[in-house]
């Protein structure tokens, strides 16, 4: 038998008697300050599925990888999982494909309809609203930062108000909606020093969410620190 043929058995495992099954095989396309990548993270983590391959993309030169343009042909963006050869784009959807595709484990997303609906509404308005006016706060000066600063607090209050004196957005379980959220929390540094402002201070049962679900295993090793992201955005920035 061939080194080759070798390999190809390694990636099959027995099931019944006789019977061989494909291990999945999962490739994660991203980069490390994105908390889109994140999600990914956090929910493979949430799942168990803790052996992956990752490629990290140079963002930050531009120079995407063959396999990023070949698997998101349409966006050209991260992140991207590649599932069994089969590429998934836009880290909601993955986070919902792999909530779907290992449903035997840790449910992700609520059973009820409605409570589904609610979460994917809150979800939406993360990608849509909170997200892009994050970006702002540290991305303007002056007046346009100001009123940035202004809309994000808002955006804050409205996501607190959401989560209630709850443990986790859906209750006591964490899931979806949280693992929209807490990848943003590895920026909440970068927001506070370029704005000048306090998040605990705005937002307290926001911060004691957060720091909640950075006490979950699949969180605390998906986040990068809050002081290495902050370099990164400072090189952005351009303040060295």
């Amino acid at each position: 038998m061939t080194i080759l043929e070798l390999r190809e058995r390694e990636r099959y495992k027995e099931k019944g008697v006789g019977e061989m099954a494909k291990v999945d095989e999962v490739v994660l396309l991203g980069f490390w300050t994105s908390p889109f990548g994140m999600r990914v993270k956090i929910a493979l983590a949430e799942k168990g599925i803790t052996e992956y391959g990752h490629v990290e993309e140079e963002l930050l030169t531009g120079n995407k990888s063959s396999l990023l343009l070949r698997s998101n042909p349409v966006y050209k963006k991260i992140p991207v999982l590649i599932h069994n050869g089969k590429p998934v784009c836009e880290s909601l959807i993955i986070v919902e494909y792999i909530d779907e595709i290992w449903k035997d484990r840790a449910p992700l997303l609520p059973i009820n309809p409605y409570e589904r609906a609610r979460i994917r509404f809150w979800a939406n308005y993360i990608d849509n609203i909170f997200i892009d006016a994050g970006s702002k706060v540290w991305r303007t000066q002056g007046e346009d930062q100001e009123a940035a600063k202004k809309l994000f607090i808002e955006c804050l209050k409205l996501l607190e108000g959401e989560l209630g004196d709850k443990p986790y957005f859906a209750g006591s379980t964490f899931g979806y909606l949280d693992i929209a959220l807490i990848p943003d929390y590895s920026w909440f540094h970068i927001y506070e020093t370029f704005a000048h402002f306090s998040i605990e201070a705005e937002c307290p049962k926001l911060i004691a969410w957060a720091k909640r679900c950075m006490e979950r295993e699949s969180v605390k090793k998906s986040l990068p620190d809050q002081l290495q992201v902050f370099e990164y955005a400072k090189r952005r920035a351009g303040m060295e």
